[in-house]
């Protein structure tokens, strides 16, 4: 007894199950039908990955960009990005106190913060 099977161009009565899985797809032998496409290449190697750009938009730009510059390679990066660091850190705890003082909340801490860093790198102070 012949097993029935429905392909995707209709119903097909000659087909059996007997020969396995590669015996016919519409009416064809499967690894023949493979060896007629040609080789596939497949990519085995790591995706390059681009490394994001943290860069500020107005480098060069501001009033005081200039003198930040000098100022960074005269005392060397590590060394300025420490002041920086320190400069940005006070900057933000002078906020937070002014914030308390008039009883603002943390959004709008927050808001006043971003607001600096903004007026920061338009400054050149960021450059």
């Amino acid at each position: 007894m012949a097993a029935t099977s429905i392909s995707a161009t209709g119903l097909c009565c000659s087909s059996s199950f007997f020969g396995g899985w590669g015996s016919t797809v519409a009416g064809e032998d499967y690894p023949a039908l493979l060896a007629k496409q040609g080789p596939v290449q497949v990519g085995m190697g790591k995706p390059v990955r681009s490394r994001p750009m943290m860069k500020n938009v107005n480098e060069g730009k501001g009033v005081f960009a200039p003198l930040v510059v000098v100022t960074r390679n005269i005392i060397g990066k590590k060394r300025f990005n420490q002041l920086r660091g320190k400069a940005i850190a006070l900057h933000s705890q002078v906020i937070t106190e002014f914030c308390k003082s008039i009883g603002a909340d943390g959004k709008q801490r927050q808001g006043l913060i971003r607001l600096a860093k903004k007026n920061g790198e338009r400054l050149g102070f960021l450059a």
